[in-house]
């Protein structure tokens, strides 16, 4: 007799894990890369803009 092919085998299929990342949704907010960097170097604007304003 052949060998059914699994899915998967080892310590992951064992523990459950497979399952738990199967049934994973995404729920969460999408970000553009575009916007993250975007907002990266308006936010260091900001920063250094107020180093200059408020010296320490």
């Amino acid at each position: 007799m052949p060998a059914k092919s699994k899915k998967s085998t080892g310590f992951q299929s064992a523990a459950g894990l497979i399952r738990y990342f199967d049934n994973e949704v995404d729920k969460g907010p999408v970000l553009k890369p575009w916007f993250v960097v975007g907002s990266i170097i308006v936010l260091v604007a900001i920063v250094s803009l107020a180093k200059f304003i408020w010296p320490v």
